[in-house]
């Protein structure tokens, strides 16, 4: 059975590691807010100026003044912060994030990731994907296996304009997790229910496949 996009944040949520600063893209990855592991501590960024950031908030704690930079309310945890834009940039550009959290139209076995622009469509622009993905020492990305056609978005060359070349660490989608090696997606735990020859047939770009795949807990 696929994961849902729920499934998915909470797979990411395990790559957390104490004491790390988080920046969440748009999309799956604000959902990872939600299911932060007991025991660990993290402080997440949002670069329209926010560090500290909560969960999503319930109905009764909503507050149109605080938001993430997807435009979603959010609350912040004691001890938050906010600031300029030019200083979250700063702090991005700076390399003082240890993990970044991205959604994306397709992923190369490369690394290489397209996210902000599908041409003949209005976009509202590139947000901070690319000083993100040249600046931040670990890039997941959250994403569906393949697109509402079927055709897959793991590939040997996207075909969309690139983000950023050769960054992209490990992916997590709907159907598995796959680490970016040198030879291409390598497969390290599939969704429970799915078999192989399902990750295989949706996997446009090369997949390594080890002799054991175990199933994703979550």
């Amino acid at each position: 059975m696929a994961l849902d996009k729920h499934g998915i944040a909470k797979r990411i949520a395990q790559e957390l590691q104490d004491g790390f600063y988080v920046n969440l893209g748009i999309g799956i990855p604000t959902l990872v807010a939600n299911y932060i592991p007991a025991g660990i501590n993290v402080e997440l960024q949002s670069e329209n100026g926010l560090l500290g950031m909560g969960p999503f908030p319930y109905e009764f704690e909503v507050d149109a003044d605080l938001i993430n930079a997807g435009k979603q309310t959010v609350t912040t945890l004691p001890g938050s912060s906010l600031f300029s834009s030019a200083d979250s940039f700063a702090m991005i550009r700076g390399e003082h994030i240890d993990l970044t959290i991205l959604g994306a139209m397709e992923v190369s076995e490369r690394g290489d990731i397209a996210n902000w622009k599908i041409p003949g469509k209005m976009v509202k622009g590139m947000g901070g994907a690319m000083d993100l993905v040249a600046s931040a020492k670990n890039i997941i990305v959250a994403m569906q296996h393949t697109s509402r056609d079927g055709q897959s978005k793991l590939l040997p060359e996207c075909t969309l304009p690139l983000t950023g070349l050769h960054c992209v660490k490990k992916v997590v989608t709907d159907l598995a997790v796959l680490d970016i090696s040198s030879d291409g997606f390598l497969l390290r735990e599939r969704a429970p229910g799915v078999t192989i020859a399902q990750i295989q047939q949706a996997t446009a770009g090369k997949l390594i496949v080890p002799d054991y795949v175990p199933e994703i807990k979550i």
